[in-house]
């Protein structure tokens, strides 16, 4: 069973996408997100299934929550440095965690 100590190892972020770009070379349909976790943190890339609910015109700009302490890894080409979090609908795909309100503040700890 997990602790809640455990759960505070994660550093949990609010991010605003400030870029994404077709991954051809993914395995699976994906994008390569610029997430920008403000001052402190910066911009970071991640690899992101979202093919299929998300256009990249519709992810500009939105507030998404991300997992910043993770060790970097490769996805083929692309070196993903966060991971973006979401949920499975009924179908499999992933649906994104985003704050309910655009007052989140962007760096802002998940508690």
């Amino acid at each position: 069973m997990a602790t809640i100590e455990d759960f505070q190892k994660l550093d949990i972020r609010v991010g605003k996408i400030v870029e994404a770009q077709d991954f051809p070379e993914a395995r699976k349909p994906s994008y390569k997100l610029k997430i920008d976790f403000g001052e402190g943190i910066g911009v970071k890339n991640s690899s992101a299934q979202l093919v299929s609910l998300y256009t990249k015109e519709e992810l500009l700009g939105k507030l998404v929550l991300g997992v910043v302490n993770f060790p970097p890894r490769n996805i083929g080409p692309f070196v993903s440095e966060t991971l973006t979090l979401g949920v499975s609908d009924q179908e499999g795909r992933c649906v994104l965690i985003v704050p309910d309100k655009d007052l989140a503040q962007i760096g802002g700890k998940l508690y």
